[in-house]
């Protein structure tokens, strides 16, 4: 169970890494879009969870970007977000996400949302 987190904030990169590790996940690490948009064609994994606000390409930009390509299509993809306004959902789904967590996470949905992916 590979997943693929792309996050720029180190503390948010941390945590969420420590909590999917603890529970059997292999854990992929980019700190922008491009890094993850490679490493996601390289590794392959199951999931990749992308922070919408990234340096550079943002991580709707960059989920457009997975969903397009051939190779990576099938890899769900859920937000990570400190957006939760009204619209901000519609725009994360219409880019190609797959479900979103928002920030700052909390442990038991954040694990709950990964886990509903590997079912």
């Amino acid at each position: 169970m590979k997943v693929l987190i792309v996050e720029d904030n180190p503390i948010n990169m941390k945590l969420a890494s420590e909590i999917l590790r603890r529970s059997g996940y292999m854990v992929l690490e980019a700190t922008n879009a491009d890094d993850g948009l490679r490493i996601a064609k390289e590794e392959q994994p199951a999931l990749v969870l992308m922070d919408i606000q990234l340096p550079g390409m943002d991580g709707l930009t960059a989920t457009r970007r997975l969903k397009q390509d051939g190779l990576t299509r099938h890899i769900k993809v859920v937000a990570l977000t400190a957006f939760a306004m009204k619209g901000d959902e519609e725009r994360m789904y219409e880019a190609g996400c797959d479900g979103y967590v928002s920030k700052p996470i909390r442990y038991k949905e954040f694990l709950e949302t990964v886990s509903s992916f590997f079912k």
